[in-house]
């Protein structure tokens, strides 16, 4: 039924590790509406996944901390009227989402430094912004 997840061209999340539960969506339906389960969760337990190699699940841990529960990730899909849709909606959903958290950390930034030209220039522009508001000081009092 399920099919294996690719993440990345190494790392694939086989079908068995992946759950998926259905039910009825909220929305526009039709006649449908109150008897198709087109609403879908997919599961994925990260914490014991044996897909993801060890450095890159302690990342997405990390990373996805504020929507695990108990270590298990859940997207829930319903915004299509077809179950199929929403399946394809949620899987396309986990894996942006598992791709985000296990990528590697952006460089650390390299602090710049002001060049001499610049920070003279700034000088400047205070000094002459200052003399304009000492005029207007003079003009009113």
């Amino acid at each position: 039924m399920a099919e294996d997840l690719t993440i990345t061209d190494r790392i694939v999340i086989p079908a068995s590790e992946l759950r998926e539960r259905f039910s009825r969506s909220s929305g526009p339906g039709g006649q449908g509406v109150n008897t198709a389960d087109s609403r879908v969760e997919l599961s994925y337990d990260v914490e014991r996944s044996h897909a993801l190699p060890e450095p890159l699940r302690a990342r997405a841990l990390e990373r996805l901390a504020g929507r695990l529960t108990d270590g298990v990730l859940t997207i829930a899909a319903s915004e299509h009227r077809a179950q199929l849709a929403n399946r394809e909606a949620a899987r396309a959903r986990l894996t942006a989402l598992l791709r985000e958290a296990i990528a590697p950390p952006p460089p650390p930034r390299r602090p710049t430094k002001m060049s001499k030209g610049a920070k003279q220039r700034r000088l400047d522009a205070k000094k002459h912004r200052g003399a304009l508001k000492q005029l207007r000081r003079g003009a009113h009092d």
